[in-house]
């Protein structure tokens, strides 16, 4: 799919995987609404890719809308990243074996919120307003990517809400790809391992504990680079035959329990 001329909307776009998605959509030509809660760093991604910034919470459906309608103004809608997300770490149960120091069932239920009903809503707009846009030669009209995690796949002690967000993602994709085929909408999902975003902070601890981290990974034994995550989201949106697969990207890591 050529995305020279098309818009796109990137949620997550101030930061992380989410910019680096955003800046090589732009460089390949396409117009992109940077769609995140931080203000000042989305403007500023925004205006240093010729883009547009929408300030957007995945949880509220009509700032959802508001990003996708920003992004049908700049031109053909056909690409949706969803990166926005957060994490949450709490074993389920507590040490002292009350029942109040069980895992936050609240803090369950927004990790859920973002991460995975978060996505599928920016899904469910955007498809909609794609199901709109004219078909390319080949039928195509558009393509979906979502972030998720290998945390869907090797979960560690208390990561339950996180990897039953991200699991969710991952389930999901193949019956959404199945339904959106008859609008010639295709859908995939990337699955990142440690890549080294702001998640981590800045600092000589966190270069510590980033360099602890990095001994899971097969090779190479480093954190990967958010382009190294925004490049395969590329190709799963400008190769036309890349469809219901989710891909993990992560130097051969497999996260141990703990």
């Amino acid at each position: 799919m050529d995305i020279n001329g098309v818009s796109a909307v990137v949620t997550g776009g101030a930061s992380g995987i989410g910019a680096a998605a955003a800046r090589q959509l732009a460089a390949g030509g396409a117009k992109v609404v940077v769609a995140d809660l931080q203000e000042d760093a989305g403007r500023a991604v925004a205006d240093e890719i010729g883009g547009a910034f929408c300030k957007v919470d995945v949880t509220n459906t009509d700032d959802i809308i508001n990003a996708v309608e920003m992004a049908v103004s700049m031109g053909p809608l056909r690409v949706l990243v969803n990166s926005a997300g957060i994490g949450w770490a709490q074993r389920t149960v507590g040490k002292d074996g009350s029942y109040d120091s069980a895992a936050n069932l609240d803090a369950f239920k927004k990790v859920i919120a973002i991460n995975l009903i978060g996505s599928f809503d920016c899904i469910r707009i955007a498809a909609t307003a794609m199901s709109r846009t004219e078909p390319d030669q080949y039928g195509e009209r558009g393509a979906i990517v979502n972030i998720a995690s290998v945390a869907a796949f090797d979960g560690q002690i208390g990561q339950a809400s996180y990897s039953a967000s991200k699991g969710g993602v991952v389930g999901m994709t193949l019956p959404i790809a199945r339904d959106l085929a008859a609008i010639g909408v295709r859908v995939n999902t990337v699955a990142p391992g440690l890549i080294d975003t702001p998640i981590y902070g800045e600092g000589d601890a966190s270069e510590a504990f980033k360099s602890n981290l990095q001994r899971g990974v097969l090779f190479p034994q480093r954190l990967g680079a958010p382009d190294e995550l925004a490049s395969m989201v590329l190709e799963c949106i400008t190769n036309s035959y890349m469809n219901a697969e989710s891909i993990r990207v992560d130097g051969g890591i497999r996260m141990q329990p703990k």
